[in-house]
Formats: C-alpha cells, sequence, structure tokens
C-alpha cells in the first residue's frame, strides 16, 4: 500500500483538492448510514517518491477526523519498514486501535518460489550480514540469484532461465544515472503496455533487454525472472549503504532522512520484482572517469558475494 498526499488538481481538474488518499477514501467511505470497511494491504518500505506518506496518513486521518471508525491491524507493522521511525504508541494514541496477530499475510504471493525473498532483501538492505546469509540459505535452492559483472553473461543468463512466455526484463534504479555508459538508459521512458505485454518478437518488449524499467514503472508489477542493474546511486563502503545523487557532473550526497529512504525503498522494489529468481548486474566501473570509479560499485559486487550469493562471469 502507498499512501500519496498530493494535490490532484492536474488529475481530477478539481480545483483546491488538498486531501490526502487516506482522508478521501474514508470521508467516502463514512458517507454509509450503517456500516462500511476499508481493507489495506500493507507492504512495508513501498515509499519510493516525494508526497508518498505511508500508515502513518492513514491513523492520522482517523485520529483527527474520524474517531468513530474500528481499526484492526497485524502486530507486525511494529517494523520499522511500516513506521518510518515514528513511535507505533504514538501512532495509534487517541484511536480505536485493535492489534491481531492473524492479520499478517506471512506466504509472499509475489514470489511463489519463496516466501523468504522479501525478509532476505530487508536484511541485505538493513546490514544485517548474519540474518541474510541464514535467509539466502533457505531460499537459493527454490529461488535464483547470481550475480555478475558482465552485461552479456547476465543477459545471457536470464534468457536460459525463462522457459516459454515466462517474462524476463532489465530494471534499474531511476537513480542511477551513469549505467548510461554500459548502455543502459534509465532515463529513457518506457511504455508500459509494450514492455510488460509485447511478445518476444517486439523489440519495445521487456524481452529484448534494451529498454529498462525503474523502480517507478515496476512498482506494484512483477516479471518471473529479473536482470537488476546496480547503480553508484547507492553504494556500500564495507559497513554501510552510501546514498547519492548525480547532479551535473557530480555525484552528491544526500542528507534529507526522506531521500534515502526513497532510494533505499527503490532497490527493495527492485530487488522483489522477480517470481522466480534474478541476477544482479554490478559494472566494473573506469577510473579514468570521476563518475564512474571501480570502487563505487566493488564494495556491492564484494558485499553480495559475502552473503553467498553465486558470481558469474560468462554464460
Amino acid at each position: 500500500m502507498t499512501t500519496y498526499l498530493t494535490n490532484t488538481e492536474t488529475k481530477k481538474g478539481q480545483l483546491d483538492f488538498d486531501m490526502s488518499e487516506p482522508e478521501f477514501l474514508i470521508q467516502y467511505m463514512n458517507r454509509h448510514e450503517d456500516w462500511a470497511v476499508i481493507i489495506c494491504l500493507i507492504g512495508g518500505g513501498q515509499e519510493i517518491n516525494t508526497g508518498e506518506a505511508g500508515l502513518g496518513e492513514w491513523f492520522e486521518t482517523i485520529k483527527y477526523k474520524h474517531k468513530d471508525w474500528n481499526v484492526f491491524v497485524s502486530n507486525r507493522i511494529t517494523d520499522d519498514e511500516y513506521r518510518r521511525g515514528k513511535d507505533l504508541n504514538t501512532m495509534l494514541s487517541a484511536i480505536n486501535a485493535n492489534i491481531k496477530e492473524d492479520l499478517h499475510l506471512s506466504v509472499s504471493l509475489r514470489s511463489f518460489r519463496s516466501e523468504n525473498l522479501s525478509g532476505f532483501v530487508k536484511s541485505l538492505l538493513d546490514v544485517e550480514c548474519v540474518d541474510a546469509k541464514e535467509l539466502f540459505n533457505t531460499l537459493k535452492d527454490n529461488y535464483d540469484i547470481v550475480i555478475t559483472r558482465d552485461l552479456v553473461a547476465a543477459k545471457n543468463w536470464i534468457k536460459n532461465k525463462a522457459r516459454g512466455t515466462e517474462r524476463y526484463g532489465m530494471i534499474a534504479s531511476s537513480g542511477a544515472l551513469r549505467l548510461k555508459a554500459e548502455g543502459i538508459f534509465v532515463k529513457n521512458d518506457i511504455e508500459a503496455k509494450n514492455w510488460f505485454l509485447n511478445d518476444c518478437l517486439d523489440v519495445r518488449s521487456s524481452y529484448y533487454l534494451e529498454d529498462t524499467a525503474t523502480e517507478f514503472d515496476i512498482q506494484g508489477l512483477e516479471l518471473d525472472f529479473a536482470l537488476v542493474a546496480w547503480g553508484a546511486d547507492f553504494r556500500f563502503n564495507g559497513e554501510e549503504f552510501i546514498y547519492k545523487q548525480f547532479r551535473g557532473n557530480k555525484w552528491i550526497n544526500i542528507n534529507s532522512n526522506d531521500k534515502k529512504l526513497y532510494l533505499k525503498n527503490a532497490y527493495r522494489v527492485l530487488l522483489t520484482r522477480a517470481r522466480q529468481g534474478m541476477v544482479i548486474y554490478v559494472p566494473y566501473g573506469d577510473d579514468n572517469d570521476h563518475t564512474r570509479r571501480c570502487e563505487y560499485y566493488n564494495g556491492i559486487y564484494e558485499y553480495m558475494k559475502e552473503i553467498g550469493i553465486e558470481g558469474i562471469s560468462k554464460y
């Protein structure tokens, strides 16, 4: 579930529309004279853009405008992926909240081959190495993950893994602008219906591995197999991830906590799009190019190998 705080002037033609999505939906359902139910399926760590307010906005709307509503939530929303650093007791204060363990959907429908994929990606991004290694060992026999520094090998791997009409495609962060030097253009807009639906004979389809979908294109959708191209916007220095934005002709630090969260969640989205497996492509870089120094990429590759992900050089 992604919650937007948005002015819908341009989308709906309604001037001075300043309600958030939760406020608008609850207000609409509140018109029923007897009762109404709103069911929200919540995916943690899905906020990837300015204006996406997350779970807290629902509680705020109920607290200040619809106190007569009863709220039932899973006991798993204690995780920071859902709270975004806010105190849970504060979020639930002054509303009629009921915590129910049975409301947690423990089996992933997206990655049917491994229900542990989301947990593994979370541990990987949180740099919880021990947990990441353990979770990787539980999923590697049923869910294929490999890493390579050879884009041709990555493309060959994914083509050979897919069977019949199983869909595969190349995806990358919208902030990974210097992947352009590798022939991966994240700024090129894709047309979703062509990329996701057209067959393997259409050069516009995902099958050709030429047009790259970003987190904004792929959020909420899936592929059978994904080629995830890793950019220098989200580096690893051996201890933690470094958050960068490319501006003009250089990388600059991202200091805003919200923007850091959006970038981290962008990679969370990319790493959880494949139902059956993925290959992660990490370029070598080029020390003759100050925007693509080898050190920007080496840390990521070594981190993945340390967790146990197999490296491939040719396929």
